[in-house]
């Protein structure tokens, strides 16, 4: 049997790092979805505010299987 895969977007954001915006989005995502299993750091990006880093965001590519 064939394996397929749905790709979707998602947006993980954190104070602390990327690696915790990326942690946050999949824990989100593996709540409503199930078959999570790769995913890829499309783009970073950060919020600053006061001369200071301030949140951490990352695009993903999320895949899952489908049933």
């Amino acid at each position: 049997m064939a394996k397929v895969y749905k790709k979707i977007e998602l947006v993980g954001v954190s104070e602390k790092s990327y690696e915790d915006a990326v942690k946050n989005a999949v824990a989100k995502a593996s709540e409503s979805l199930h078959g999570l299993s790769w995913f890829e750091v499309a783009e970073q990006h950060g919020r600053i505010a006061d001369g200071k880093v301030v949140e951490f965001q990352v695009i993903l590519k999320v895949a899952f299987k489908l049933d």
